[in-house]
């Protein structure tokens, strides 16, 4: 498959480039790093772009660099964020909080964007796999920025699925769980008095629980999403689209069998929950 990859220099994003060129793939990274290095490890199946994907124009101009050499994408995973300001919403620096969510959420709306005609021309079932993560599902005290743009991409992954559903088209979000990135160092750094205590309990359990970062095979967790990506970029997810899926504890690798009960119903989505889902009537 030719895959582009977001985020590829780094942490989970380099993990993923790793992984899906031994797994025999062909993979346009974008980033704001230079990757000539990792290009000369893997000549004519590594190929890489700087490019900020919070930046429309840059991403457009990657996108027609990916056009001049490859007929079609296969799929894209938009792995590219992160974490930003930090701290109470109702004190954080306002500039910072905006910029933090356009990384998050313009980066991974634009690059679906620049990736929508290249995705269209392939003769299989396409395929986009974008990163959400903590924050999403509930409140994230102190990360209000981080958290608001990835929700905001579990509903346009959501969104994308409904006004694609006649496509054959797949696209989905996952939750990769707690890995130990430079995400991780980023909080012990800042320490509880910014974070919050049990933000930063977390995070110095991440980092005792994998002390070997970007070690995949030391790395259970990253294995779990690594495996994620690598399912639904697969024809075994084919049919799954629109959902929110969660490397370390949902059954995705079963999920195939349950494609149809998927389809027809809002598991693994965001919703709204009402008095009448608890048992109780408040009318």
């Amino acid at each position: 498959m030719n895959l582009v990859l977001t985020g590829s220099s780094t942490g989970i994003g380099r993990a993923l480039a790793e992984n899906l060129l031994a797994r025999g793939h062909h993979v346009w990274g974008l980033a704001r790093s230079d990757q000539s290095d990792f290009c000369a490890r893997h000549p004519g199946r590594f190929h890489a772009n700087r490019c900020d994907v919070a930046r429309w124009p840059e991403v457009e101009s990657a996108f027609a660099a990916i056009a001049a050499t490859w007929p079609q994408i296969d799929g894209l995973i938009t792995c590219a964020g992160v974490q930003g300001e930090v701290g109470r919403a109702l004190t954080a620096d306002p500039v910072r909080w905006s910029d933090t969510v356009r990384a998050n959420l313009d980066g991974t709306y634009f690059a679906i964007r620049g990736a929508a005609d290249l995705l269209a021309r392939t003769p299989r079932r396409a395929k986009i796999v974008c990163f959400s993560g903590g924050g999403a599902t509930k409140p994230r005290a102190r990360f209000s920025a981080y958290g608001v743009a990835k929700t905001g991409v579990v509903r346009l992954v959501e969104t994308i699925a409904e006004e694609e559903r006649d496509r054959p088209l797949d696209i989905n979000a996952i939750a990769p769980g707690a890995i130990n990135t430079r995400l991780t160092d980023e909080v012990l750094r800042l320490g509880a008095d910014v974070v919050g205590a049990a933000e930063f309990a977390a995070a110095q359990k991440t980092k005792s629980a994998h002390p070997a970062a970007g070690a995949a095979a030391e790395n259970q967790a990253l294995d779990k999403a690594l495996g994620l990506v690598a399912w639904l970029l697969s024809p075994d997810s084919d049919g799954i689209s629109g959902r929110l899926l969660a490397a370390p504890w949902d059954p995705w690798p079963t999920l195939d069998q349950r494609a149809a009960v998927l389809r027809a119903s809002d598991i693994y989505t965001l919703r709204r929950i009402v008095p009448e889902d608890r048992g109780q009537a408040w009318s």
